[in-house]
């Protein structure tokens, strides 16, 4: 079968590599890709957040199966497109991906169903939203409504590192400016990876990212600086405890409104006392838990991609392999802020042979011979180990060996489940 990957992040050069892994994997098209990519597939430069053209070239090139990386073209409506030209595509419809889309979306169906997650109020002018914070107090979340690459949440400690969130928001910091403003939720955050078809719900595994930029969870939120799976926080019995009393009742309220969900569905967690309450749902694997989760998922991934896009996912994912993954995010100086481009990256190849390591690119082009910077997130360097300790200890012994004076990272990546 040949296959088309939309993106051209870490994400999608770890479903890149699973996919191609699979003996069923044909011709291997990523748009736009990047210089890792472009190792194992070919690189199209396609507008992926056109859906016509994006059905067009499918069409032409005799593509089998489209993946849907990031969250942008399902928002545009690429999914819908592709399915309107009866090519298979792994990623819901743009109704659908107003899970993500909208965060004040995703409370009403929360609240039409009595969905765990914390309470909030949603608003479109500042003076409401201002006098909403005021009542309120901190500490608080502040949540830009729309898509923000993972940058669009403040968790503020005083009113005001909340109020200048809210102004940023409604100076059009994010896009539109729309807020919803909610409690801070206590416990341990996880993320939990749901494959759906539109009619069945099947849980494929756990991970913890870690979204601060800094050691410590201190500094900005960023797009993720690191993340390792399977999350200890994330017990049968809690797993259990979300589809009952989250996903299902949100996946059959979607279906109600005419909206079934089909591809993967990424629900954000806060667990106390075992108990699971809803962060957020995003409509797509996260970066960088997508990298640590393929390292256990081993050629498994593309039969369960094809399953769902086609509407006929089994009644059991296979077993990840009884392996921890632990992830961690290269990325440029200066980021979330201001950073340098095309800056040289050497050390690649001793890195990325140490035992049970994987380095996939994000933020990289090719200049000539050499590998440079072009993104704030560059690489992902990760490790498989039969422990997390040891997983951790062979990531960052192939960090030190990326030469990237322009680059940082967190030090302290799985601290919460190592202990430091």
């Amino acid at each position: 079968m040949d296959i088309l990957i939309l993106g051209g992040g870490g994400r999608e050069h770890a479903l890149a590599r699973a996919i191609r892994l699979h003996p069923e994997c044909g011709r291997l098209v990523v748009a736009p890709g990047n210089a890792g990519i472009a190792a194992i597939a070919e690189c199209a430069p396609l507008p992926i957040e056109d859906g016509a053209a994006v059905a067009a070239f499918a069409k032409a090139e005799g593509i089998g199966l489209v993946v849907v990386g990031p969250e942008a073209p399902l928002a545009a409506g690429a999914a819908d497109a592709l399915m309107e030209a009866g090519i298979p595509v792994f990623g819901p419809s743009r109704a659908a991906a107003m899970l993500e889309a909208s965060k004040g979306f995703t409370k009403e169906i929360c609240a039409a169903v009595g969905a765990p997650t914390a309470a909030y109020g949603r608003f479109s002018d500042l003076e409401s939203a201002r006098a909403y914070l005021r009542a309120k107090g901190a500490p608080i979340v502040v949540k830009a409504d729309g898509l923000a690459a993972g940058k669009g949440v403040t968790v503020a400690e005083t009113m005001a590192e909340a109020e200048a969130a809210l102004d940023a928001i409604f100076a059009g910091a994010h896009g539109a400016a729309e807020v919803v403003i909610e409690e801070v939720l206590r416990g341990e955050e996880a993320s939990f990876f749901v494959l759906c078809d539109g009619a069945r719900a099947l849980p494929l595994g756990s991970a913890q990212d870690h979204k601060r930029a800094f050691d410590g969870d201190e500094g900005p939120n960023t797009g993720g600086m690191g993340a390792y799976s399977p999350a200890p926080v994330m017990t049968a019995e809690v797993e259990a405890r979300a589809m009952r009393e989250i996903v299902e009742p949100c996946l059959a309220e979607m279906a109600r409104r005419g909206a079934p969900f089909r591809g993967v569905l990424f629900v954000g967690l806060m667990i106390e006392a075992g108990v699971p309450r809803l962060v957020e749902f995003n409509v797509r694997f996260g970066d960088p838990e997508c990298q640590a989760l393929t390292l256990r998922l081993g050629d498994a991934l593309l039969p369960l991609l094809l399953a769902a896009a086609e509407g006929r996912l089994p009644e059991a994912a296979p077993p990840l392999r009884p392996v921890h993954a632990l992830a961690v995010t290269v990325a440029a100086k200066g980021y979330p802020g201001d950073y340098a481009k095309g800056e040289p990256i050497r050390g690649l190849d001793a890195a990325g042979a140490l035992p049970g390591v994987t380095i996939f690119h994000a933020g990289t082009a090719r200049d000539g011979e050499e590998i440079v910077s072009n993104g704030g997130r560059v690489l992902t360097v990760t490790a498989k180990g039969e422990t997390l300790a040891e997983a951790r200890a062979r990531a960052y012994a192939a960090v030190d060996l990326v030469d990237w004076p322009g680059g940082f990272c967190r030090r302290d990546i799985g601290w919460r489940a190592l202990g430091g």
